[in-house]
């Protein structure tokens, strides 16, 4: 990202952060998985009072109270519980619930990061609402850092074709733009399917053939991986060779700290087939 590019996400996120309450949020709901992971990476965890299904890192959020999950938010809960933060996920959250939790009147952050970078600018953008900035900026730091080395370390790597399992039944797979698709280019690896139409695919078995891929990355689920058995097709070079690989499906589908995991994991496999 160059300068400008910076300049111009460092103005957005203050002028979003700065249209809050000046006093920092001490009653925080967390509508999302990654929300959560955020603000306990910067030391606002205690501050959550209620969250969604699957919250589940680190082991501390498994006790904090539900209050819906993807197919919509109690609404009355939010009211009763009163916090002065409310942390929404646009591309997770219901809209018709985001929208009636700003008419109520609730002080509205909605992150919904988009790169792997943008996990960086939010940790910080979440350490003003909270007024935790110094270890937020430590968190975004190192997470910088921490990117832009495996940025490095993989980039002279040979190429590698990759299919990855999004699910199987329908098949589906990741293309330009969607989140899992940086992860892989990070790691150097050529998604077969990264010039699709949509960001998320829905492909043929024959399709796959076609392709030929080096290596099949499935999530880590169970009915993912059980919904396909690629040993019947020994022409694809990664059932030849054996690179097929299940990953953690929170390390890649959430846009937290952790995801940096996640481009470790993704790497490594890839490496196995170099």
């Amino acid at each position: 990202m160059n300068i400008l590019c910076k300049s111009i996400v460092a103005l957005s996120l203050f002028i979003s952060v700065a249209s809050y309450a000046a006093e920092p949020a001490k009653r925080i709901i967390a509508l999302s998985p990654h929300a959560v992971e955020m603000l306990y990476a910067i030391g606002a965890g205690e501050s959550i009072v209620a969250t969604t299904d699957h919250a589940d890192y680190p082991e501390a959020a498994l006790k904090i109270p539900r209050i819906g999950g993807y197919h919509g938010i109690q609404i009355e809960r939010v009211l009763e519980l009163n916090p002065d933060l409310v942390v929404v996920w646009g591309g997770g959250n219901k809209a018709e619930d985001i929208q009636r939790i700003k008419d109520l009147g609730f002080e509205v952050f909605d992150s919904t990061p988009k790169t792997l970078l943008a996990v960086a600018d939010e940790l910080e953008a979440l350490g003003e609402l909270t007024g935790n900035q110094a270890q937020a900026a430590t968190a975004a730091e190192a997470y910088r850092h921490e990117l832009a080395r495996l940025q490095q370390v993989n980039l002279a790597k040979p190429e590698v074709k990759v299919f990855y399992q999004l699910w199987s039944t329908p098949l589906m797979t990741v293309a330009q733009g969607s989140w899992i698709q940086q992860i892989i280019a990070v790691c150097h690896g050529n998604n077969v399917f990264a010039d699709s139409a949509n960001e998320y695919p829905q492909v043929s078995l024959e399709t796959v053939l076609l392709k030929l891929p080096e290596v099949i990355l499935q999530s880590q689920d169970e009915g993912n991986i059980q919904g396909i058995d690629w040993g019947q097709w020994p022409e694809i070079p990664a059932v030849k060779q054996q690179h097929i690989y299940q990953l953690n499906a929170d390390l890649l589908h959430r846009a937290s700290p952790r995801a940096l995991l996640g481009v470790e994991a993704l790497c490594e496999a890839l490496d196995k087939a170099r």
